[in-house]
């Protein structure tokens, strides 16, 4: 069998050597001030946020499908002396989980590498499943301006390119991943707005070098399904917005789409209606009716 670029000598020494995302360590710390004190960490690699995570508090289980990532990650824990950290062999879609067990829930790098819709999504299920109600998710993927415009998916598939690595691998819109997370039981955390980094400078060709990237947190909706849209739990947001485009639909803030109170680079949200079309609230009710 053909050896992963993931489990080569000189991607785990690279990955060992990576500092944590810090905008993961202070959401964790802000995340863990509320009570909170399991963490799984999908996709851990060699405890490049795992082992810092551990160090803040968190009992964290990291999971990899690359026993080198993960005998790196032993081996880091081993000299700082590491505890509550838990390293298991497993795949994104199948985690060795007890439901509703975890508070915090990381896809650092990882749910990109699915090679299908089908695998995307099932991730997402997983990740749903292992969190708490109000859980967290910091997620951290590729985004579709990695590519270029005219690029096609490959045959069957809305996200899933073979452009960047020559395997299938997936990039999505902001709009594809805020639609895929709220059909996992995800919405939007204002804490850490979801955010593009990397991209280019409008007529500027991308000729190699690192992906565009996603970033942004997420809180697990209470029960099966989507949260009820806001306009049916008594707050202001209306159903059928005429120009749904030009707000952002993030928190109750409703800010302009051109000039969001989180911050410059963030991404406006956009409404169920722009998503989902003008019968969103008939297709989310019968969602609920199914899943109930």
């Amino acid at each position: 069998m053909k050896r992963s670029s993931w489990s080569e000598e000189g991607t785990v020494e690279a990955f060992a050597r990576s500092a944590p995302n810090a905008t993961l360590m202070r959401y964790a710390e802000h995340v863990r001030s509320s009570g909170a004190a399991r963490c799984l960490d999908i996709g851990c690699g060699a405890g490049r946020n795992a082992i810092p995570l551990a160090s803040l508090g968190w009992h964290v289980l990291g999971t990899d499908l690359s026993e080198p990532m993960l005998a790196a990650a032993a081996e880091r824990r081993r000299v700082e002396g590491t505890s509550h950290l838990r390293l298991v062999l497993a795949p994104m879609d199948r985690l060795p989980v007890a439901d509703a067990s975890m508070d915090l829930v990381i896809a650092h790098g990882i749910w990109n590498l699915a090679a299908s819709g089908a695998e995307f999504r099932a991730a997402i299920r997983e990740a749903a499943r292992a969190a708490r109600p109000r859980a967290r998710l910091f997620v951290f993927t590729f985004s579709r301006t990695t590519l270029p415009p005219d690029v096609e998916p490959v045959p069957a598939e809305s996200f899933v390119f073979t452009e960047f690595s020559g395997q299938p691998q997936c990039f999505l819109t902001a709009e594809q991943l805020v639609a895929e997370l709220a059909d996992g039981g995800f919405e939007p955390d204002p804490a850490v707005p979801l955010t593009e980094h990397n991209r280019l400078r409008p007529g500027v060709l991308r000729t190699g070098g690192a992906p565009v990237i996603y970033e942004g947190a997420f809180r697990r909706v209470d029960g099966h399904g989507r949260r009820r849209p806001a306009a049916r739990r008594g707050v202001s947001a209306p159903l059928n917005p005429r120009h749904p485009d030009r707000i952002c639909w993030g928190c109750d803030k409703y800010c302009p789409g051109d000039d969001l109170a989180c911050g410059n680079g963030t991404l406006r949200t956009p409404h169920p209606i722009e998503l989902f079309g003008d019968d969103w609230i008939e297709w989310i009710d019968s969602r609920r009716e199914r899943d109930a």
